[in-house]
């Protein structure tokens, strides 16, 4: 990101809002909604509360809000609370989390796998009509 131009908001700025755009880092305070399409930063000292939404999300501060992203770290001096989404998830030591955590893959994802296997039952019905057929062959 030192290469690349990103939004910033210093540790003596208050802004309330709405930050869009590619990368953002917030070393100040920070109210609203956050929507940035690559990295966005709570730096050490800063205070965010707001709904965020990127891809990559590092916070060294203190986030207050729901967190949706693809790859969440939460550094040792990190407070988080809220509902977190996160395809990855790193907690360091010494970090705080408080709240509703959903990371890996979805669950959701795998009983759409699960009905392939539904054809099989009606599979293993046939070979448990046979045996009772033969019962009933059997016994008359």
């Amino acid at each position: 990101m030192a290469d690349e131009k990103a939004t910033i908001i210093d540790a003596q700025a208050d802004v309330e809002g709405k930050l869009k755009g590619r990368d953002a880092v917030v070393l100040g305070r920070f109210r609203g909604e956050v929507a940035v399409t690559g990295r966005f930063v709570v730096g050490e000292g800063s205070r965010v509360e707001a709904t965020v939404a990127a891809d990559t999300v590092e916070v060294s501060g203190d986030l207050k809000g729901d967190v949706r992203a693809r790859s969440l770290v939460l550094g040792e001096k990190a407070r988080v609370q809220g509902t977190i989404e996160a395809r990855v998830l790193v907690v360091r030591e010494g970090a705080w989390l408080n709240g509703s955590v959903s990371a890996g893959e979805p669950a959701k994802a795998e009983p759409a796998h699960a009905p392939a296997p539904a054809p099989a039952p009606p599979a293993a019905e046939k070979p448990a009509d046979k045996p009772a057929e033969k019962a009933d062959k059997a016994g008359a």
